[in-house]
């Protein structure tokens, strides 16, 4: 498997999917010895134009991991160029002489993209803007339903928070459309539903799919409840938390003994925290998966 920039979710096939399992697989191995210096001699720049805890340490632990080096900034619009109109361009070839490979968040749809064309080294996006993509995420998540379902063919998928402006969710139902029976529901307020572009690529490859205002409703129906936020101010006055997109122990006495819960966090007040201890919960495990993803990612992209 041999990546470059690493953009978008649709850019992944399935054999480089199942490759980069099994890769994530070995840095499990690699992980559990302590980490390995194959890797030494490389340098990553975590360029985050937004502030992340989860993400920007998850890549940063990865690289650590590999043996590599790390140079970070959480605010780069702090930075005395981008505060003097330094374009996100020319900041991307000045710090690309820098590192081997940038992983970027940036705060417009699209800059991952810009990002790579003006690039010399390995753009990863990490990522960008409220309605873009955030495909790392996304391979984690579908790494974590491969890990603890051990299939995806087939799987039912519950969607639940705002999808509007929700970038994991977008980039995971690009990737679970390239799987086969997979079934999709999107849980949300209309207002908040998702986007018209990602039902007509679910539709134009036959991925099935329904459009839910209900969790309770799908609960017993789907292997996997995908909960994201939902910020108070974008609910309707008349359906604040508690609601139908909040998932407490009742609602999980309907899951099959077998499911799981996921969510990207960091989570608001959609989960209730006695949830927490119940084996189905394995929003925790994700984070962990997540730097077993990304140490593979960055592998490809250095090797």
């Amino acid at each position: 498997m041999k990546l470059h920039h690493i953009i978008e979710s649709q850019q992944f096939t399935l054999p480089t999917l199942i490759e980069l399992f099994q890769r994530a697989d070995q840095m499990e191995q690699v992980v559990a010895r302590g980490g390995t210096l194959d890797y030494q001699k490389k340098i990553m720049a975590s360029l985050f134009y937004q502030p992340s805890t989860r993400t920007r340490f998850s890549f940063e632990s990865a690289m650590l991991r590999l043996g590599g080096k790390v140079i970070s900034t959480e605010r780069a619009h702090e930075f005395s160029s981008v505060m003097m109109g330094e374009t996100l361009e020319d900041t991307i070839r000045v710090v690309g002489n820098y590192c081997d490979v940038i992983v970027l968040r940036h705060d417009t749809v699209g800059g991952a993209q810009r990002a790579a064309v003006a690039s010399a080294v390995p753009v990863i996006n990490a990522g960008d803007g409220k309605g873009g993509e955030h495909p790392t995420q996304a391979l984690l998540d579908l790494y974590t339903i491969y890990k603890e379902l051990g299939v995806i063919d087939g799987v039912k998928v519950a969607m639940v928070g705002n999808l509007l402006d929700g970038r994991t969710v977008r980039s995971l139902a690009y990737l679970l459309g390239k799987f086969e029976r997979v079934k999709i529901y999107f849980v949300a307020p209309p207002a908040l539903q998702m986007k018209q572009d990602i039902l007509d690529h679910l539709a134009s490859g036959n991925v099935w799919y329904s459009l839910e205002s209900d969790l309770s409703k799908v609960l017993a129906e789907v292997d996997v409840v995908y909960m994201t936020r939902i910020e108070p101010e974008k609910m309707p006055a008349q359906e604040k938390l508690p609601s139908p997109y909040y998932l407490d122990e009742a609602g999980i006495q309907r899951l099959r003994s077998n499911a799981l819960i996921l969510h990207p966090l960091p989570r608001l007040n959609e989960i209730a925290v006695g949830i927490d201890s119940d084996p189905r919960a394995a929003y925790f495990r994700q984070t962990k998966n997540g730097v077993l993803i990304r140490m593979a990612l960055l592998a490809s992209v250095l090797d």
